[in-house]
C-alpha cells in the first residue's frame, strides 16, 4: 500500500497527514510525487525540529513543491480540550481527536540522577521527583482511544475501547509537548528526554502505528531520542513482542502485576490467553538484545491482593536469574475500583524482600494523582464500541471470576 493510499484509508481527510510519516514512508511519499528522497529529511526537520505546520514557511523547498504539498498533504494536530497542572509539576492535557473521542497525555518533569539510575544518565521513566531548573522530562503518550484489555485495577480499562490511534495522533503528542504546550507553560529549555507508551491503550495491539511513531521519535531528523529513552509497555501481547524486537530497538516494560497465573488471570485478563510461562519466555528472548539488557516489570501494589510476603516470594521465584528490574507502583484509586493502595510500610517490606534476593527494585513515586494523571487513572472520553465481556470474547478469553 502506498503512503498516500494508506493515509486515505485511515481517516476522512483526503490529504495525507505528514506528521505521522517516519522517514521511510516520507521518502516513499516524495517518490510518488516525483521528488528526490532527500526531501523527506528536509520536511521531517521542518515539522519535528522546528515545529512548522505551514508548507509556505518551509523556505528551502521550491515554491512549486510547497504549492504541490499544500494540495495533497497537511500537518494536522489534535485540539487541546483541557490542560491541568499538578502541585508536583506534572501536567496533563486532554486532546480531542477527529472522531469526537478524547485521549490524555502526561508530562512529567524529572529530578536529578539518583543511585538507581544507570551510569550513562538514563533516568527510569515516571519515577523521579519534580525539581525546578532541570531540563529533563518524560512524556507519557496514549496509543489507543480507550483500552480493550479490561485490567481490573485500571480506570482506562474500565472505560472501554473505541479505536486505534493513527501514527500521526500518537506522534502529535510529542510534537505538541515539544513545540506548543510546554513552551507556553514552562521554561523554554525544558524538553522531553524520555517517552513512554504508558498512556491509554495497549501499544502492541496498535502495532504498526506505534512502530511508525517510535521511529519518528528516534529519527535524527526529528526528535533524536536514543533507543533507551523510548519505552513501549505491554500487558503481555506475546506474539507482538518478538515482532517488536525485529522491527525496532526500544526499551520494553511489561505490566506484570501478579506472580502467579491464578491471580494474574483476574488482574490482567489477557493472561488467560498468554499465561506467564509464554510471557516469560517472550521476555527472556527480548532481554539479551534490549537497549538496557533487561526488562522492566511493572507491579501495582494492591492492599491484601498482591502485596503479601508470599506474593513477594512468588515474584522472586518468577524473576530470579532473569534480567529484570521491578517498578513497584502504588495503586492510584478511582471510583468503584474495589481496590485500595498498599501502605508505605508494606511496599517497603515488599521491596526489601525482592532486593535481598538480588532483584533490582524501584518504588515509583506517584505523580499527578491530584489531577488524575497518575498511572492507571487516564480516561479521556471514549465511546465504548463493545461491552467488557464482548471485548474479552473477541480475544478468546473467558471472563475472569
Amino acid at each position: 500500500m502506498t503512503a498516500m493510499n494508506e493515509s486515505a484509508n485511515s481517516g476522512s481527510s483526503p490529504k495525507i497527514n505528514l506528521l505521522g510519516l517516519p522517514k521511510r514512508k516520507m521518502e516513499q511519499f516524495f517518490a510518488e510525487l516525483g521528488e528526490k528522497p532527500f526531501r523527506a529529511a528536509q520536511v521531517l526537520k521542518w515539522i519535528h525540529q522546528r515545529g512548522v505546520v505551514d508548507f509556505a514557511d518551509m523556505s528551502d523547498l521550491s515554491k512549486a513543491l510547497r504549492e504541490k504539498l499544500a494540495q495533497v498533504a497537511e500537518i494536522r494536530i489534535p485540539e487541546v480540550e483541557l490542560e491541568q497542572k499538578s502541585r508536583d509539576g506534572t501536567m496533563k492535557w486532554v486532546l480531542r481527536l477527529d472522531s469526537g473521542n478524547s485521549v490524555e497525555m502526561v508530562y512529567i518533569p524529572e529530578a536529578e540522577k539518583s543511585k538507581q539510575d544507570d551510569d550513562d544518565g538514563y533516568i527510569d521513566p515516571r519515577r523521579a521527583t519534580y525539581t525546578d531548573g532541570l531540563s529533563r522530562a518524560t512524556l507519557c503518550v496514549s496509543s489507543q482511544v480507550g483500552c480493550s484489555l479490561a485490567c481490573t485495577f485500571c480506570s482506562t480499562g474500565r472505560q472501554g475501547f473505541n479505536r486505534n490511534m493513527s501514527a500521526a495522533e500518537i506522534i502529535a503528542q510529542l510534537f505538541m509537548a515539544e513545540h506548543i504546550l510546554v513552551a507556553k507553560s514552562l521554561p523554554s529549555d525544558r524538553k522531553i528526554s524520555n517517552v513512554v507508551f504508558m498512556g491509554m491503550g495497549e501499544p502492541l495491539l496498535n502495532f504498526e502505528a506505534v512502530v511508525d511513531a517510535a521511529e519518528i521519535m528516534m529519527e535524527d531528523n526529528a526528535y533524536g531520542l536514543s533507543k533507551r529513552r523510548v519505552t513501549v509497555s505491554t500487558s503481555g501481547v506475546v506474539p507482538a513482542m518478538a515482532r517488536l524486537q525485529e522491527r525496532i530497538d526500544v526499551a520494553l516494560a511489561v505490566s506484570l502485576h501478579a506472580p502467579t497465573d491464578e491471580l494474574r488471570d483476574v488482574l490482567v485478563p489477557l493472561n488467560q490467553k498468554y499465561p506467564l510461562k509464554e510471557l516469560m519466555a517472550a521476555c527472556d528472548a527480548y532481554a539479551p538484545n534490549a537497549p538496557a539488557a533487561f526488562i522492566t516489570y511493572e507491579y501495582v501494589m494492591l492492599a491484601e491482593v498482591n502485596d503479601s510476603d508470599q506474593h513477594a516470594d512468588d515474584l522472586i521465584r518468577l524473576l530470579r536469574d532473569r534480567a529484570a528490574k521491578v517498578n513497584l507502583i502504588p495503586f492510584n484509586p478511582f471510583p468503584e475500583s474495589g481496590y485500595t493502595r498498599s501502605n508505605s510500610a508494606r511496599i517497603d517490606r515488599f521491596m526489601r524482600r525482592l532486593e535481598a534476593a538480588g532483584i533490582t527494585t524501584v518504588p515509583r513515586r506517584t505523580r499527578g494523582d491530584d489531577i488524575d494523571a497518575a498511572c492507571g487513572q487516564l480516561v479521556g472520553e471514549v465511546e465504548d464500541r463493545a461491552r467488557r465481556g464482548e471485548r474479552l470474547e473477541r480475544m478468546n478469553l473467558r471472563p475472569a471470576s
